[in-house]
């Protein structure tokens, strides 16, 4: 045993997880669970009370989410580390609990040894990201970085650009936005020029891309 050991929280809301993860962690040495929780109300006392140097959360758990107990510690408790052990890989949860402050995202699917790694990066201020949320986290990045080299796209060209991914026609989009075609043909150039598209299928899929417009709105007709 090692003469400071890294003090551990743990919230997950199922019990056999929960005694899994604490065989693990404690398993390694230099780690001890000093209590746990069964939801993410739970789990801010806890750090309230204890002041953990690492608090591991679930992100499904009941009363308050492990994003909004990520938020709370991020704001009452700002030097405990927060590492996130969940089964949810989804885009959402992962931007989510990232940009709460989390400082590492695992996933249960990781090895004894990735997991207790993990907690001990994050004790030392590092950042642990699993494999996959890493390649999530720079496909992210690299969209961001992408949406902001494109000019921004009018409120009036963003009308014409979602009616037409909903599979509106010239004439029909003119009708919706009393304007005229000739009108909305000189939007659809503007919008063309402006995200280096050359026909409306690539226009709306870049868009899509960016994050600008969702990608299930419908079918686009070329005129």
């Amino acid at each position: 045993m090692v003469d400071k050991s890294i003090r551990v929280i743990l919230a997950d809301d199922h019990v056999v997880v929960r005694a899994g993860i604490r065989q693990i962690l404690e398993h390694a040495g230099d780690i001890v669970v000093i209590a746990e929780a069964d939801n993410g109300e739970d789990a801010q006392i806890l750090v309230r009370e204890h002041h953990p140097d690492v608090a591991v959360l679930d992100i499904q758990m009941p009363k308050v989410s492990g994003i909004e107990a990520t938020r709370w510690i991020r704001a009452n408790a700002k030097d405990v580390g927060v590492l996130i052990l969940t089964a949810y890989d989804d885009d959402p949860y992962v931007m989510a609990v990232l940009q709460a402050g989390a400082n590492g995202y695992v996933l249960k699917t990781a090895s004894p040894a990735e997991l207790i790694q993990a907690v001990r990066d994050v004790l030392e201020g590092k950042s642990a990201l699993d494999a996959s949320i890493a390649k999530k986290l720079m496909a992210y990045l690299f969209m961001r970085q992408k949406a902001a080299q494109v000019e921004a796209l009018t409120e009036r060209e963003m009308e014409v650009l979602v009616l037409t991914a909903k599979g509106f026609t010239n004439k029909a989009i003119g009708v919706q936005l009393s304007i005229s075609d000739r009108t909305v043909q000189g939007h659809l150039a503007h919008i063309f020029n402006k995200l280096q598209a050359n026909s409306r299928t690539e226009a709306v899929m870049r868009a899509v891309s960016l994050g600008w417009i969702s990608h299930d709105l419908g079918t686009i007709p070329e005129e």
